[in-house]
Parts: C-alpha cells; structure tokens; sequence
C-alpha cells in the first residue's frame, strides 16, 4: 500500500472538511471538485503576471483596473442594445427587468435594488414614466406611498430588446468556460456581500475608506 500517498489524502481531506464552503457539496463529488479548483488557484498563483508586477504594483490595483475597464465595455454592448430602441441608457432596461422579476416597489427600493445614487435613480425612473414604460400608483400595502410598476407598453420594449440583451450578457462573458464562469460569480458575489451593506449605509466621503477598510479585515 502506498502509505505516503494515503498520508496526503487524509490530510487534503482534512483541509477539505476545515475549508469547505457551500460552493463544495460534503461528497466525493465535491471534494474532487475542490481539489480541482485549487490546483487551479495554486497554478494561477504561481504564473499569473500583469504590467508592472516586477515593479511593485499589487494584485489590489490591478483588479480595480481591471473591473473599471470591464464596466467600460460592458457599456459600449449596452449601447448596442438600446439602439432602435425605447430605451435612452443602460438603466433603462435594467429598472425595467428588475420590476418585472421583483413586482411594484417604492422609488427608493427600486434605486437601492440597483444600487445608485438617489438623483441618478430619480432621473431614470422620472424617463420611464414619462415614455409610459412604467406607472405610478397607490400601494395596496400602505395608501400613503407611491409603487412603480411595469407597464403593458414597458413589457413589450423589454421583450422585443431582450435578444439583443441576452446576446450583449454573452458576449461580455467573452470566452470563459462554465467553471470559470461559475467560479467568476462566486468571487463576485462574495466581494458585492462585502460592499452592498457599506455601501447602503450612505457614510461620509470623509469617514467611508476607514469604516469600509476596518471591515476589511
């Protein structure tokens, strides 16, 4: 029996068991699919390069350039989409998907959904309204608040652009397979967890990279 060999498989089951996240089912099928996630994660550590990495500059830097030039063109395709459309911004159809896939809400719950600022939410739902794509009514909950809601108009834009939609999502996933694509979304997920509470709680300029690096820890 080859005993060394057994040695390091309970040992990289024992590190299995200590850092299993829900990502990994508590099986073999889960435990193979850790050890290939990070025999991944180790071969990534050691040959990933970028620009001036020999010069000092962290992994933090590149990753906040990296997500800024991956908005960028995301919006460049969300321009594409709205061509020949209803739609005048990115927002637009954004506010409209999530009122469709959520039902009515308040003016500030729909903001908060997606994650803007108040002034900028304001402007996209004051648009909507004004081209009809979304109505403002009475709540059935509580009378003394205002609901939007999709209109019959606003579902038909959204289902004659949802095409162009589905190919720009596609297309901004570039050539990453599925597993790289499942690992993307958790890391993802995992860094929009951190930020979203920091970031609905409204905190000073002055005071916002000290309680959000405390947290960081």
């Amino acid at each position: 029996m080859n005993y060394p060999l057994l040695h390091d498989l309970i040992q990289l089951s024992h590190e299995f068991e200590t850092a299993r996240s829900e990502n990994y089912t508590a099986d073999t099928n889960g435990f193979r699919k850790w050890l290939v996630d990070n025999a991944c994660n180790n071969e990534l550590e050691l040959d990933l390069q970028w620009d001036r990495k020999e010069e000092g500059r962290t992994a933090e830097s590149v990753i906040n350039t990296l997500v800024v030039h991956l908005n960028r063109y995301g919006k460049s395709y969300s321009k594409a989409v709205i061509v020949g459309s209803k739609f005048a911004s990115q927002d637009d159809f954004v506010y409209l998907i999530n009122l469709k896939a959520h039902g009515e809400m308040t003016k500030m719950e729909l903001i908060k959904l997606n994650k803007q600022e108040k002034p900028i939410g304001i402007q996209v739902i004051n648009r909507l309204i004004a081209k009809n794509l979304v109505q403002q009514e009475d709540s059935q909950l509580d009378k003394r608040s205002k609901v939007l809601k999709i209109t019959a108009i606003g579902l038909l834009a959204l289902e004659e652009s949802m095409p162009k939609i589905r190919k720009a999502s596609k297309i901004v996933t570039g050539n990453l397979t599925s597993s790289e694509k499942t690992q993307l979304i958790a890391l993802l997920q995992k860094l929009d967890n951190f930020h979203a509470p920091i970031y609905l709680k409204n905190i000073a300029p002055d005071r916002l990279l000290d309680v959000a690096g405390s947290l960081q820890a």
